[in-house]
């Protein structure tokens, strides 16, 4: 009885010397933080790894002879570095902010505020359009890729390269530019390589400068007669010269034009198919405005149409 007794006290007493966990802290069989602690360090959480922001433009179009934009969103950046790569030599352009490549038109900014990687190509030519691609130095590596078009302004006169008219109709020419990212400072007009004013002796003559998202310039040449025909050109300040030749006919049907398709050009086509459109939006407009008139007029006199 005795012993049994002393073996119970020795049992409670070692079992009271084990503490109770104190709040916040685990015990030696608890090792909930301290495992998920060592895994984040050896495999780091996905969205901590850096990634590009997709909603940059990856078309850009810029002007010859202007500069460039391409642009690259980066999150999570971290120890990593950018870099914007050309992609038909695979050429290093830039590593952060530093010019890799001799040649010095290529300068990459970093902007803090938005985390975004900008390359400046100064006075861009023809050969730069193409792929470029922003690289981030992961491993394996991640890339964002850019596609630049570099294009010229274009001066088109629609409805050539040949236009008919009749002797006493109005020669109706319009010059539009294409690929311009500002309006030209001037449009001039020619004749057989003199300029065309509207203050000419001649007289009847119109020309309407449009400076909108298109630029474009009408000319109107009123009462057409023989010695109005010939060569055409428009001249924009910032786009090369484009011409037209103007045939005035006296009651003649050149074979040019009895062989019919063969002369039309597509946007004449399309021209004709506009101002189709045109004339029955006019006739079904003046058809409601005379229907909304017979309704007042027999309101006033109380007459019922059926």
């Amino acid at each position: 009885m005795f012993l049994s007794t002393l073996l119970l006290l020795c049992v409670i007493g070692c079992t009271n010397s084990f503490q109770k966990p104190r709040d916040g802290y685990n015990t030696f069989t608890d090792t909930s933080t301290s495992l998920p602690l060592f895994n984040s360090i050896m495999n780091p959480p996905k969205w901590s790894e850096p990634y590009f922001d997709i909603s940059v433009p990856n078309n850009v179009t810029a002007l010859v002879g202007k500069s460039a934009y391409l642009s690259c969103r980066v999150r999570n950046l971290g120890n990593k570095t950018v870099s914007w790569i050309r992609h038909r030599d695979i050429h290093i352009l830039t590593v952060g902010t530093y010019t890799y490549t001799t040649d010095q038109r290529f300068q990459t900014t970093f902007h803090r505020d938005i985390n975004e990687w900008t390359m400046q190509i100064k006075w861009a030519q023809k050969r730069d359009a193409g792929m470029y691609e922003c690289q981030i130095s992961t491993v394996p590596i991640k890339s964002y890729s850019v596609r630049l078009n570099v294009v010229v302004p274009t001066a088109t006169i629609l409805n050539g390269p040949d236009l008919y008219v009749d002797k006493g109709s109005t020669i109706n020419l319009t010059c539009a530019i294409r690929f311009s990212p500002e309006p030209p400072v001037s449009m001039f007009w020619y004749h057989q390589d003199k300029v065309i004013s509207s203050d000419s002796p001649r007289g009847g003559i119109r020309i309407h400068t449009h400076k909108g998202d298109i630029a474009a310039s009408s000319l109107l040449i009123e009462d057409a007669d023989l010695g109005d025909s010939g060569k055409y050109s428009c001249d924009p300040s910032n786009a090369d010269v484009t011409s037209i030749r103007v045939h005035v006919l006296n009651g003649e049907r050149p074979e040019a034009m009895q062989t019919g398709t063969s002369t039309i050009s597509d946007q004449s086509a399309h021209t004709l198919i506009l101002c189709i459109i045109i004339s029955i939006c006019n006739l079904f407009r003046q058809h409601i405005q005379l229907s909304k008139i017979n309704v007042k007029i027999c309101k006033k006199t109380n007459v019922i149409i059926r």
